[in-house]
């Protein structure tokens, strides 16, 4: 498993004491510290701002804040670039006071740079991004080099004592057996944990030719997940029920509400993955979001996603198949050979509405009148 025993059980402890207790609760809190990268992915959707707004920085007290808030076990710490902020190492410090799992994603270009202002820690994780191969990867990033430099700080970062593992985004057009190829020498390399994901076509992505659909995503993860002795000799950190969902084994729904975001802009409804508006606190957000109106089959923008899931609840049995399956992937391998699970219907969804624009307009409009509560940085940092 990509969890160490200690992460999974107490993440466990607290689904358990969360489901007991009944309603909704958050899993990760999902932290966009800031939205400055260094680098313009062709798939990226946060970094298509103007400079006004990708300069503001949230505060260490308004990231310590937004942990206390949600109360989550865990918190993924990415953006824009997060190793751009000057008070990252703060930030990562006073999580892990907390007693908080901490993920920071980055693409490694700072890494060398900045990795003596961290100490390993059992609850902290560092989460590089890499699309697989040299070349794979390269043209994700639309730079070359950026691979060789992401290995080189894996390897440092080893070195070093820290817990490492990589986010892969998989794209249309990904090869299956390059893609297994790629985990395999992941692997070799001793890291910790592979995090991997289809692509999102987020709406304001430059290019929106390469996401995949939901139908191409589970051929692909089938075929994927064929290698790799089932998949069994990588180390995913996704949870195997995620895996199965990839692979067409299982229908899932929405559970939008358990990777709740906080950015620049406040608190993202509905979730990390779509933005349909901001809300200063996360009760606002937990209290004030219509959650019946989003999910798979509901609103249209969410037709090809694959983010936070549950399993359907149309049937418990189906729940206790998951479960008893997922047990034997452990042992056996995966079996993914048989058909399909059917997927939700998509004919009663909602049209999608467009709103990106009001966000930003709101936000300048803050900015210019001094009424911003994130910081400003015009100086490199």
């Amino acid at each position: 498993m990509g969890l160490p025993l200690r992460q999974a059980a107490k993440i466990g402890a607290y689904v358990m004491k969360k489901h007991l207790s009944g309603g909704k609760y958050p899993l990760v809190l999902m932290l966009e510290p800031l939205f400055r990268c260094n680098l313009a992915c062709a798939g990226c959707g946060k970094i298509d701002y103007p400079d006004d707004i990708l300069n503001q920085r949230l505060s260490i007290k308004q990231c310590m804040d937004a942990m206390d808030q949600c109360g989550a076990p865990a918190v993924s710490i990415a953006g824009g670039e997060p190793l751009l902020h000057r008070d990252m190492p703060k930030i990562v410090q006073g999580f892990l006071e907390r007693d908080k799992f901490v993920i920071l994603c980055t693409n490694a270009l700072q890494l060398s740079k900045r990795i003596d202002q961290y100490k390993p820690d059992p609850n902290f994780t560092w989460s590089i991004h890499l699309d697989g191969d040299r070349e794979m990867h390269d043209k994700s990033v639309c730079l070359d080099g950026v691979y060789d430099k992401a290995v080189a700080a894996i390897k440092l970062a080893k070195d070093k004592g820290f817990r490492t593992q990589i986010n892969c985004t998989l794209f249309d057009g990904a090869d299956p057996e390059r893609t297994a190829r790629f985990f395999d020498e992941m692997m070799a390399m001793g890291l910790d944990g592979i995090t991997v994901s289809p692509g999102y076509a987020y709406e304001r992505a430059p290019d929106q030719q390469h996401f995949l659909n939901r139908e191409r995503t589970k051929k692909m993860f089938r075929e994927i997940l064929s290698r790799g002795n089932g998949g069994k000799n990588w180390d995913f950190t996704n949870s195997p029920l995620f895996m199965d969902f990839l692979a067409g084994n299982q229908t899932y729904e929405c559970t939008p509400w358990s990777m709740p975001l906080y950015t620049v802009f406040g608190w993202q409804k509905p979730c990390y993955l779509l933005g349909e508006g901001y809300v200063k606190t996360f009760k606002e957000l937990m209290e004030g979001t219509e959650w019946e109106k989003y999910g798979v089959g509901k609103y249209e923008k969410m037709r090809q996603l694959h983010g936070p899931l549950r399993l359907r609840r149309h049937r418990r049995h189906r729940r206790d198949q998951a479960s008893a399956q997922v047990a034997a992937h452990h042992v056996q391998g995966r079996e993914d050979r048989g058909p399909m699970a059917p997927d939700i219907d998509l004919s009663r969804q909602r049209p999608a509405e467009f709103v990106f624009s009001r966000h930003v307009e709101k936000k300048m409009s803050e900015i210019r009148s001094g009424k911003s509560d994130t910081a400003e940085v015009r100086a490199a940092e």
